[in-house]
């Protein structure tokens, strides 16, 4: 179907096809819960099928709360922007005229990365540090002093990287210049005014509602409850709000308007609203987007232009699509490893497909080159996770593992690791990859070469690895 097809009429028939849909797919994935919200045609359409534990199930549905990791994200850039709406930040000076106290690794680093380099994640600053700051109020205060021990992988500005750190670093911004902690500027900032009222960073205010929990395999391939249910307290603004589809998708609708709640207060001026969709910065050879907005992965699908995040938590997943131009949203949540992120997007590209005739493929790969697969093959790391680039036979397999010595030191449990599964070189120079099968299907990256031609990095999720030298693999 092309994007001149036309989509069927919305109403009691594509409700009854969303349930039938999410239900196969939830049984061919082998995903305990799950939940769909569509935004289309004026109307709101949800389908959930399945339960929220297999330990203690309830029925899963569009009130049923779920960690939407970094998804959490927008949420954090939106209130930062309505500070900046408000001339109490300006996006282009130091962070450190928010965050005095910041210390990293390179001192011209902290004295010239920018708040716009930490939303649009042109920072140079490491993913993330892995420490538990405790759950008091100075959680946020005590991470920031910790951030020392993060690596610092490239000029301010030069590039994209994806990082955890630098939203989390965002939320001290927040605290600082609003007073307030990071969760309760968050919640007056947006979640009041929006009507936000299922949507929570407190495990206290979770409980007494009804929430999936998260499900990993174990080496046999059987699903247990992940115990460690939420992220540490630092993590919040990087990743740490629980909400529910029917939140997600008001948040979505929001988007889609010109900064006005339902009630048509204003919120946010409408320019400095849909300047957070026009491209900052480019990304090459990823699933995620063709290059950054503030915040956004901004992506042409079929023609249409959408704006995109999605989310993990420990065994829980969330996709978010909005197409502004169609003035469409979808919403998809998953509560189980490895498949989540294959039930989500196979969710969003259903969606997209039903209601508004587009397509979105992903690319072919090309034969299996001996030659090349001995050129990219490897393993290559950042501080937290190794990627092992391995020939199995005729092809190459792709394995995402958390270090050893980080699971370890680690005062939570973390999320599990991805099992070698097939990869695929893509036409062009060759450089770039898709995922092809496993938990990571349809993820795609690059590898990066020194001058003289060699492999020395590989890009996956907006992440840089290096390669590891090959006495120390």
């Amino acid at each position: 179907m092309s994007a001149e097809a036309t989509p069927k009429p919305h109403g009691e028939m594509s409700r009854t096809e969303a349930a039938e849909f999410v239900e196969q797919a939830a049984t061919t994935f082998g995903i305990p819960g799950v939940t769909l919200g569509v935004w289309a045609d004026g109307r709101t359409t949800f389908a959930s099928h399945g339960v929220t534990s297999l330990d203690n199930p309830l029925p899963v549905d569009e009130h049923t709360l779920f960690q939407v990791g970094s998804a959490t994200k927008t949420f954090t850039a939106v209130a930062l922007m309505r500070l900046v709406a408000d001339g109490r930040i300006d996006l282009d000076a130091p962070v450190r005229r928010y965050v005095p106290e910041l210390v990293l690794a390179e001192e011209k680093a902290a004295d010239t990365i920018t708040v716009m380099n930490l939303l649009n994640h042109t920072s140079g600053l490491g993913w993330n540090v892995v420490v538990d700051t405790g759950d008091g109020d100075d959680a946020l205060a005590a991470f920031v002093g910790r951030m020392a021990d993060l690596e610092v992988i490239g000029e301010p500005g030069a590039r994209a990287s994806y990082s955890q750190a630098a939203y989390n670093l965002l939320g001290r911004v927040l605290e600082n210049v609003t007073g307030l902690t990071y969760e309760k500027a968050v919640s007056s900032l947006l979640f009041e005014p929006l009507g936000l009222a299922n949507s929570f960073f407190g495990t206290a205010d979770v409980m007494t509602r009804r929430f999936a929990v998260g499900h990993n395999a174990d080496e046999e391939g059987n699903l247990a409850v992940a115990k460690e249910w939420r992220l540490t307290r630092a993590n919040n603004p990087g990743g740490g709000l629980a909400s529910t589809a029917a939140d997600v998708l008001a948040w979505a609708r929001f988007q889609l308007g010109d900064g006005l709640t339902e009630h048509g207060e204003r919120l946010l001026p409408a320019e400095l609203l849909h300047r957070m969709r026009e491209q900052t910065v480019e990304l090459r050879g990823s699933n995620l987007g063709d290059g950054f907005g503030i915040c956004w992965f901004l992506r042409e699908v079929d023609g249409l232009r959408t704006i995109e995040h999605g989310g993990s938590a420990n065994g829980q997943f969330v996709e978010l699509l909005i197409v502004p131009e169609r003035n469409f949203a979808v919403v998809a949540m998953s509560n189980a490893g490895p498949n989540g992120i294959p039930f989500n997007r196979a969710a969003v590209r259903w969606a997209l497909e039903r209601y508004l005739g587009v397509v979105d493929r992903d690319p072919e790969p090309l034969p299996y080159d001996a030659a090349r697969a001995r050129e990219v093959a490897g393993a290559f790391d950042n501080a937290v996770m190794t990627l092992t680039v391995a020939i199995d036979g005729p092809a190459l397999t792709l394995a995402v593992t958390i270090k050893p010595e980080v699971r370890e030191s680690a005062d939570f449990e973390m999320p599990a690791d991805y099992e070698p599964a097939a990869l695929g070189l893509l036409p062009g120079d060759g450089d770039e990859f898709i995922v092809t099968a496993g938990g990571l299907r349809g993820q795609r990256g690059f590898f990066s070469r020194d001058a003289s031609g060699t492999v020395v990095g590989i890009d996956l999720g907006g992440r840089i690895f290096d390669r590891v030298p090959a006495s120390s693999a």
